[in-house]
């Protein structure tokens, strides 16, 4: 590591921390020409998969994209940002683990899918309205009789419909 400082080659670490997510490892060095100490931030970069659009084109995975997807459907409901957090890296850590170099903008929204129905159904249903180009009320009205009975109990069936009527009748007043 060249020192900022002197660009000597020669630096030692001093201190290693990993951060509290364990993602990186903040590094305190020090420059052997110079004294000079200094802080670096190593984090793993991994290839991601470049993502292959509807209209073919290709684009490199942007997990800042990814992010705004989750917080556009999930604006407004209370879903703590960890668990969001956790999402978006579940969703790159399938797209990373798919095995492919490229892969179809539909799989991740499928990744994308799956993980909004665990952490919130109006999220999900916002969300599958885009990505499913609804049309009209029956397409929402059969998505939601869909996750309905996939739900383990009723008290969660009610919670999912009062919150899906509720979100119809702000859109419309």
């Amino acid at each position: 590591m060249y020192c900022p400082f002197c660009q000597h080659a020669d630096t030692r670490v001093i201190d290693s921390r990993v951060s509290e997510d364990g993602a990186t490892i903040r590094r305190r060095r020090e420059c052997e020409a110079c004294n000079e100490r200094f802080s670096t931030l190593e984090t793993i970069e991994l290839k991601l998969p470049a993502i292959i659009k509807s209209d073919g084109s290709r684009e490199a995975f942007d997990a800042r994209k990814l992010r705004s997807g989750f917080d556009r459907a999930l604006q407004k409901r209370p879903v703590p940002e960890d668990k969001i957090e956790l999402a978006v890296r579940a969703v790159m850590q399938q797209a990373r683990t798919c095995g492919e170099r490229e892969i179809p903008s539909i799989k991740v929204g499928e990744f994308v899918m799956n993980e909004l129905r665990k952490l919130d159904h109006v999220a999900y249903v916002r969300f599958a309205s885009v990505y499913r180009s609804f049309e009209d009320v029956a397409d929402f009205r059969e998505e939601i009789e869909k996750l309905e009975r996939e739900l383990p109990s009723s008290t969660e069936q009610l919670q999912l419909l009062g919150d899906v009527i509720a979100l119809g009748k702000k859109k419309k007043g």
